[in-house]
């Protein structure tokens, strides 16, 4: 799973730290957001920069890092406050005279957890406006396990032993990344778990299904323009892969009940249902493909629907829920989750 947090301040390869001024006129800027077990000197993450600027030359890219050398930007993508990290991540942003031209409007591609967090800054932080919020295979409705971690990733190991031990102490809520987003369903109402609606640290307050709702999350939320989300087909990292799309998974049964049918959204606890009713919310599928498996075409065709000149019209029509649509695509290198 992509997923990145800041610790203190916005740390940047040196390629992205200087970039001239961008102008009025110049498209919005761009702000990305990697993953677990990714860095930001990963060389995929320039290439991904590289392709945003030639779709539309002149772009502001910015990627968020956690740490001036990329170990310690791994590492710290594993094990850290959320909550304490995003606020991080707002005040880095809203301070950055480099997104002063575009009045702190900007589009936002986050990669697999990446686009979780992205969409915790639209909801939280009010020093960005995000016209345009892109995810690919982003676990927004939490998940129920890690995957298996690979024999020499004591990173992954560390966050798995947390998970299987006392997930829901205020120790591991508190410090583990991936704890702070697992859900558990209660699987005779449907709604969260008891446990996780008392304990979870972030994601039961970031979507709202507490009993005490916040009402700025529902309207910053439904005033993007865009929420485009990508699932991968094959996806078997973010467990359940349904969860890039908000769908809850009976893990007894298997049964699957799309976002449409669920309190979140047809009480509208965070905006999606108005996003959806005015054409803003879409559901996309990456055919074929297992996590983060994209190819330039794919990526090329995305960053060309909906980033670009604030005034352009998306290349797509906003027809809600229906349009999904799916690429075959080849290869691209784009993180380890």
């Amino acid at each position: 799973m992509l997923f990145s947090l800041l610790a203190s301040a916005l740390l940047l390869p040196a390629s992205f730290a200087a970039p001239s001024r961008p102008l009025a006129s110049d498209p919005l800027p761009v702000i990305i957001w990697h993953g677990l077990g990714d860095r930001f000197d990963n060389d995929g993450l320039a290439d991904v920069a590289d392709i945003i600027r030639e779709v539309h030359p002149g772009t502001y890219v910015h990627i968020i890092g956690l740490a001036s050398d990329g170990s310690s930007d791994q590492r710290a993508s594993f094990f850290g406050n959320v909550t304490a990290q995003s606020d991080q991540v707002c005040a880095s942003l809203s301070a950055d005279p480099l997104l002063a031209a575009s009045r702190g409007r900007v589009d936002a591609l986050g990669f697999s957890q990446g686009g979780l967090f992205l969409r915790g800054l639209v909801q939280r932080c009010p020093g960005i406006a995000v016209r345009s919020l892109v995810t690919f295979g982003s676990p927004h409705n939490g998940i129920a396990a890690l995957p298996a971690c690979r024999p020499w990733d004591l990173l992954c190991k560390g966050a798995e032993g947390a998970l299987q031990g006392n997930k829901w102490s205020d120790w591991v809520q508190g410090n583990v990344v991936p704890a702070q987003y697992y859900r558990e369903v209660d699987e005779v109402t449907g709604l969260g778990g008891e446990e996780y609606l008392n304990r979870s640290g972030w994601l039961a307050d970031l979507n709202n299904e507490r009993d005490v709702k916040n009402g700025e999350y529902r309207a910053r939320l439904a005033n993007l323009e865009n929420f485009v989300m990508y699932l991968f087909e094959e996806d078997t990292t973010v467990l359940p892969k349904e969860t890039s799309w908000f769908a809850d998974v009976n893990l007894t049964s298997g049964e699957v009940t799309p976002l449409k049918d669920r309190l979140l959204y047809t009480n509208d606890w965070l905006g999606l249902r108005t996003l959806d009713e005015r054409g803003g919310l879409m559901y996309r599928t990456v055919e074929k493909a297992k996590h983060m498996q994209l190819s330039e075409a794919l990526l090329r065709q995305a960053f060309g629907d909906f980033f670009g000149h604030e005034n352009r019209k998306t290349a797509l029509p906003k027809t809600a829920v229906s349009g999904e649509s799916k690429w075959q695509h080849a290869l691209f290198a784009g993180g380890d989750w």
